[in-house]
């Protein structure tokens, strides 16, 4: 059982960046009747998402939100010890991510930076990794960068995934707390790699490099089996993340999922005994913006932060791979919690 506590790390800012463009998927779309379109918007629960278009990649929605924790923290840029980029939607297959984004923030050759080919479960292994890497003793700050652009590996004639994924990237600056108060973070991490199959694009890796059928260059999503999963294996994880870290579910301020769909998030909070002011529901603006959902309904779920409190969250991702993740953290009442919009100019 991959469950693990985590003692030595403390989050000093979360930003996330959406691109400014605005579909509406009531009024804007054309390749289904409004009946249909409406009955997807009324179940998924998206109304408008955040699309990226042609020239906005993931790396440059986390760009932006990594220069505004480094400004806003006044972190000097040599002082950051390793960069994780959590993305399935990279610039290349290589190089890494990770390494344009180094570059691009001006780090010391001294910091390491890697990716992490992870989606919707990718948030929680994130902060796992990280927390790792700062319980060790010998770094001190991490940024960890999780971004996607799903609407751009989405076919627009698809109704099962063209109505529903926005754009959106994120920084999360993490900081080493060797206090004695330091935050006790618990993790488990799982995978059935049974429903690889169940979310897949197949062509343009290296089994399949070429494919002549173009379909194949977008995302596939068996949706029946990806929510037969989700109800099965999310109630599972919160229930025996609580049980691992010996607490009732009334101790957790708020339970962060990564934002899949209203109707299976509302499903799963029904199942749990979750109330629903305690999940934070943002799809009705953003969309399903695969992992990275969690820290934009983190600084754009209205978390209410009574003053020097600091707050128990739970994340819970889960999705593609199958590979599911939870981590129970502290938010301290001093992190900052930003957003930030990018428009395909750059600006």
């Amino acid at each position: 059982m991959a469950y693990t506590k985590i003692r030595g790390a403390r989050i000093a800012a979360i930003a996330t960046c959406v691109p400014t463009q605005v579909f509406d998927n009531v009024n804007e779309t054309h390749h289904f009747t409004k009946d249909e379109v409406q009955k997807v918007v009324a179940l998924a629960g998206v109304k408008t998402r955040r699309i990226a278009g042609d020239s906005i990649c993931s790396s440059d929605l986390c760009l932006r939100a990594a220069e505004k924790v480094i400004s806003a923290l006044c972190w000097e840029r040599d002082s950051v010890d390793a960069l994780i980029m959590v993305t399935q939607s990279p610039d290349y297959f290589l190089p890494s991510t990770a390494c344009v984004l180094q570059k691009e923030l001006g780090l010391a050759d001294e910091c390491a930076a890697f990716d992490v080919g992870l989606g919707c479960s990718g948030y929680p292994y994130g902060l796992w990794l990280a927390a790792m890497m700062l319980s060790s003793g010998y770094l001190k700050r991490v940024l960890l960068l999780h971004g996607e652009t799903p609407s751009r590996f989405s076919d627009q004639y698809d109704r099962s995934v063209s109505l529903l994924f926005g754009d959106n990237g994120s920084a999360t600056a993490l900081e080493a707390d060797t206090s004695q108060t330091a935050a006790l973070w618990h993790f488990k991490l799982n995978t059935d790699g049974a429903g690889f199959k169940d979310m897949i694009i197949e062509g343009g890796g290296f089994r399949n490099r070429f494919p002549e059928e173009s379909g194949r260059h977008f995302v596939r999503m068996n949706g029946a089996n990806i929510f037969n999963f989700t109800i099965k294996r999310v109630p599972s994880i919160i229930q025996g993340t609580l049980l691992l870290a010996q607490i009732d579910l009334g101790a957790i301020d708020y339970f962060i999922l990564h934002q899949s769909n209203q109707f299976i998030m509302k499903h799963l909070a029904r199942k749990t005994g979750i109330p629903l002011c305690k999940m934070p529901i943002i799809l009705e603006t953003f969309g399903n913006t695969g992992g990275c959902s969690i820290p934009l309904a983190i600084t754009q779920g209205e978390l209410r932060r009574p003053e020097c409190r600091v707050l128990k969250l739970l994340l819970v991702g889960y999705g593609v791979g199958f590979s599911w993740a939870s981590a129970l953290i502290e938010l301290p009442p001093h992190a900052l919690l930003l957003h930030t919009e990018l428009d395909a100019g750059g600006q």
